[in-house]
């Protein structure tokens, strides 16, 4: 049986324009899972050169990388500091009613 290459798919990769990046972040609030939200935080911050970020946050890149791993639990302070250094802001809105009205 011939077996097909295949490559890891990065998601990185197709965050190429501020729309994208911003369906990419907010599905992963939608679903709620922490270890996403953090895991997408950081193909964010990948995507736009962790580097970059990391100096722009004052953190050490080695830091981020680990932070905003799926498996990472940065502080709040960081996530603030990470969106900051995107271009990015959290927003409250109000929750749907749970009921579908």
């Amino acid at each position: 049986m011939n077996q097909t290459p295949t490559t890891p798919w990065d998601p990185a990769e197709h965050l190429e324009t501020e729309d994208d990046v911003v369906a990419y972040l907010n599905a992963a609030l939608d679903d709620g899972d922490l270890s996403l939200i953090v895991a997408a935080l950081g193909d964010v911050a990948r995507a736009r050169r962790m580097t970059a970020v990391a100096r722009e946050t004052g953190l050490a890149r080695e830091s981020l990388y680990r932070s905003l791993s799926a498996d990472g639990n940065p502080e709040f302070g960081t996530v603030l500091k990470v969106m900051r250094a995107l271009g990015l802001r959290l927003q409250a809105a109000g929750a749907l009613p749970s009921d579908g009205s």
